[in-house]
């Protein structure tokens, strides 16, 4: 399910990609194609009127229209560097060429028109530091180069209007930004709902396969082990292939353990996260008691010697054991007592509560659950009332899978 996962998120990704690229194909292309035009038109406006404002040669007049006109060619690709050019050719020509007499504009009103263009494309793009360079130069640009010389009227004129223009981009800037976020996160939400979805179907899946599948598999353990007890006259042969059916169906549980880690895991391998053992089933009494649980318990033996697959039954079942005394008889005091010899024998017991517990069942976990982790590493667990009104939870696990159980508690963990 993990390549599934990936899998289905590389394919929205991908094909939220290929939408965004598109649509900043089709309107680049579009921008591209508007912005040659205009650049065109102003050059068409620029070249035939320039020598009715400035005393230019012939030759010269189609490269002055060009330095008025092109600049804006950029206003996409690098609108700093147009805006660059384009102020810097405005003060060159207000320096070098003469106006003609009815003239008061140092420059052309295409160059003008291309300087506000320019500005305000650096607004959107360029970095703060450089809109105020831009917004002071161009000012000083157009407020310092009228006819009569000086700042005079212009002093406020050009920089209150080329202002206008600059937090015109600026608003705009904002919003193209907030847009692009929303996208963002608007893609983000899609991918987690996909993934989701995917694990609400995992989790729907390790229900069912721990329902049943492990349901039945523990079954077939119970009967390989119990027919030599039930079945009269069983062969020596026949005993042996009963144990190897116990011994096959107890590899298939496990195996399903671990897919059921893979389906019940959130991206990360099960292989890759260590597995509890018997030695670290005091850390769950210890947690308890940081809990709040009035909670007594006795060690008899070494936990070292618990091999792996008891081990990880004995866990959970404490865990569940645990969990459920919490849960049913909040109040109650639990006395737990560990014992690790011949088998690995758990009593989990919690005395009465002044509230009304619930029912224990839940359609195959809890008491259910804790039977076929016992029954799966060749154990047994029986759960029930006990006298002073407590409930316990009794589990005997054997150190190895061929250890022979007693056949009676056997016959009872069958029924």
């Amino acid at each position: 399910m993990t390549w599934q996962h990936a899998g289905l998120s590389s394919v929205v990704g991908m094909k939220q990609q290929i939408r965004a690229r598109t649509k900043q194909f089709s309107g680049r292309m579009w921008f591209d194609a508007v912005t040659v035009l205009v650049a065109l038109i102003f050059y068409a406006v620029a070249w035939p009127t320039l020598h009715l404002t400035h005393t230019v040669p012939i030759a010269v007049q189609p490269f002055i229209a060009a330095l008025a006109a092109f600049p804006i060619l950029l206003i996409r690709i690098n609108p700093s560097l147009g805006w660059a050019i384009s102020a810097g050719s405005g003060m060159l020509i207000s320096l070098a060429i003469p106006n003609q007499p009815n003239n008061e504009l140092p420059i052309q009103v295409v160059h003008i028109l291309c300087l506000f263009a320019l500005l305000f494309a650096v607004a959107v793009r360029a970095t703060v530091p450089i809109i105020g360079v831009a917004w002071v130069a161009t000012s000083l640009l157009l407020g310092t180069t009228m006819s009569s010389g000086d700042l005079g009227s212009s002093a406020w004129g050009w920089p209150i209007a080329l202002g206008a223009v600059v937090l015109f981009g600026l608003l705009v800037r904002w919003l193209v930004l907030s847009r692009q976020q929303l996208v963002r996160q608007e893609e983000e939400n899609e991918v987690e709902r996909a993934r989701r979805a995917i694990l609400e179907e995992k989790a729907r899946i390790a229900r069912d396969l721990h329902d049943v599948v492990a349901h039945h598999m523990s079954l077939v353990v119970v009967q390989a082990q119990t027919a030599p007890y039930r079945v009269a006259d069983v062969t020596p042969a026949a005993r042996a292939e009963f144990e190897s059916i116990g011994a096959t169906a107890r590899e298939a549980l496990n195996e399903i353990r671990g897919m059921l880690g893979v389906l019940r895991s959130d991206g990360q391998a099960p292989e890759h996260t260590p597995q509890p053992k018997a030695t670290d089933v005091p850390a769950l009494f210890e947690g308890a008691l940081r809990a709040g649980v009035r909670i007594a318990w006795t060690i008899d033996g070494l936990l070292e010697t618990v091999p792996d697959t008891a081990g990880l039954a004995l866990y959970r079942i404490t865990q569940e054991s645990l969990s459920n005394a919490s849960r049913h008889a909040p109040e109650a005091a639990v006395q737990v007592h560990l014992r690790v010899g011949p088998l690995v024998e758990l009593i989990v017991r919690n005395g009465p509560t002044a509230t009304v517990a619930r029912p224990v069942g839940n359609g195959g976990h809890g008491i259910a659950g804790m039977q076929a982790r016992a029954l799966a590493a060749g154990g047994d667990l029986t759960a029930g009332p006990h006298p002073d009104g407590g409930f316990e939870v009794h589990a005997r696990l054997p150190l190895s899978q061929t250890t022979t159980l007693d056949p009676v508690l056997l016959g009872q963990a069958a029924n």
